[in-house]
């Protein structure tokens, strides 16, 4: 029964496979800041500015700003090197990323005025942009969308599987999630950074502060009835953990960050559902509010207890064997579907994706499945300890230049 309310998602994923909304070209081209926030990024923030000097969008309509939160490297002489207008913090007890971007957002209304820009880009100090993706996302906002996101692949993919998880899990939100809702113009969630946000949306500065700033805002978006719209042929790229105990670090974060939005919010989005006036936004709200639950800690509980009656109903002398499967099943099986799910995704992302060795690819979807495994695990751990936020180190310090040589095979 608690299945059959995410039913209705498999028809965005199928009509994803195939479509996705396409945006006509911009009459206007619009005035933005690009605003990123940076703890000791010294080693990657110059190639995201270089990035953002090359757009192929009129200079004089991008301005560049940097909070360098924290840091103790030159991540702030870079950034100052490159155009940027940069902004130091330091506040050790408010450590956030939604503390390091209401603070810039701050400055930015005191020194020109939140209005002075129509649009803020939101990136992190790791990411790096094809030549036209401020001008495609142009398209978008030109049509009126107030919240869009973008199209984000990996710089790193081939590095380990485990950034190879990261980067599956990307193109399989954008494939089989975003595409399809953006046919319907149904609402669809940030994911982190690569998004703009109108500037009216700001009038009141930066207000999202937890631990995933970019779930709080996508769930305070749809009980306002804001839609999330998703471009396509917006394409960036960022850098993936390598090791486990980062990704241990950074999905407990995400876990609790998520845990926060559904307790702090499912009130108001169950209140929504009833509330709103288009049956569109009452969905929305529906949807967003099950992107919240923390849905292992529904299921996992309810397969033990089948589990437990399998066992208790059984004739006398059920094999320790039989126990056995039934909690593999529980904690793993539902899992292995990804496994064609990735090999689905290096099939339709082929030409976006670079060039990997067959039997790499291979290993990558057998591998696929601990993606969610460790989500899983970090939801439960996440939800009896206290989680901090801890910066996430980024060291690939490959240039846009370099990625798109890497894909020029997929061009020939």
């Amino acid at each position: 029964m608690i299945g059959l309310l995410y039913a209705y998602r498999v028809i965005f994923s199928v009509i994803g496979f195939f479509y996705t909304k396409k945006f006509p070209e911009a009459s206007e081209y619009h005035k933005y800041a690009v605003v990123i926030a940076a703890r000791n990024e010294e080693a990657v923030i110059g190639n995201l500015l270089d990035s953002i000097n090359r757009q192929d969008y009129p200079s004089d309509k991008i301005k560049v700003f940097v909070v360098a939160d924290n840091c103790s490297d030159k991540t702030a002489e870079i950034a100052r090197e490159h155009g940027a207008l940069c902004y130091e913090r330091f506040d050790s007890e408010h450590c956030t990323k939604g503390y390091a971007l209401q603070f810039l957002f701050r400055n930015i209304e005191n020194d020109f005025g939140i209005e002075s820009f129509e649009g803020y880009f939101i990136f992190d100090a790791d990411n790096l942009l094809k030549s036209d993706f401020i001008r495609k996302m142009n398209d978008a906002f030109d049509s009126g969308e107030k919240i869009i996101t973008s199209y984000r692949n990996t710089k790193n993919f081939d590095s380990n599987f485990i950034a190879a998880g990261y980067a599956l899990h990307w193109l399989r939100t954008a494939r089989l999630e975003s595409r399809g809702r953006s046919v319907f113009n149904f609402s669809t969630r940030l994911q982190g950074t690569g998004f703009l946000i109108s500037s009216e949306l700001l009038r009141n500065g930066w207000e999202h502060t937890s631990l995933t700033e970019d779930r709080e805002l996508s769930t305070v978006a749809a009980i306002k009835g804001i839609r999330i719209s998703y471009q396509h042929e917006a394409h960036f790229y960022d850098e993936q953990p390598i090791s486990m105990k980062i990704v241990w670090r950074q999905r407990r974060r995400w876990a609790k960050g998520h845990l926060y939005a559904f307790t702090h919010c499912f009130k108001d989005l169950i209140l929504g559902v009833f509330k709103r006036k288009s049956l569109q936004d009452k969905l929305i709200c529906f949807d967003m509010n099950l992107t919240n639950t923390p849905y292992c800690m529904i299921m996992i509980p309810l397969k033990l207890i089948s589990a437990l009656l399998v066992v208790l109903t059984s004739p006398a002398g059920i094999s320790f064997w039989t126990i056995t499967t039934e909690i593999f099943s529980i904690i793993i099986l539902e899992h292995l579907g990804m496994i064609p799910i990735g090999l689905l995704l290096f099939f339709t992302e082929r030409d976006r994706i670079p060039k990997i060795a067959f039997h790499k690819k291979i290993l990558y979807c057998i591998t696929f499945p601990l993606f969610g495994i460790i989500g899983d695990a970090a939801t439960w751990a996440a939800s009896v300890t206290n989680v901090t936020w801890k910066p996430i180190p980024h060291e690939a310090k490959i240039n846009i230049d370099e990625i798109e040589k890497s894909m020029s095979w997929a061009e020939k």
